[in-house]
């Protein structure tokens, strides 16, 4: 196995929090959620030639009746 490199990252303490939690809940440490999002990203990035998420930040709509 390659060695890892190490990168510091700041980040807010609300989305440390966001992370730990989602982490916790995933069964993996505040590390391994980090690297399992960025590869998550960066495989789709391969995979349709651009950037995640265009319309991530669109909020979902339901049809709840």
């Amino acid at each position: 196995m390659a060695a890892k490199k190490q990168v510091p990252l700041r980040i807010s303490e609300k989305l440390y929090a966001d992370l730990a939690a989602w982490a916790e809940d995933d069964f993996r440490s505040i590390n391994g959620q980090i690297e399992y999002l960025l590869t998550e990203c960066v495989k789709q990035r391969k995979k349709d030639g651009k950037y995640v998420g265009e319309e991530i930040d669109v909020p979902p709509e339901f049809d709840i009746q």
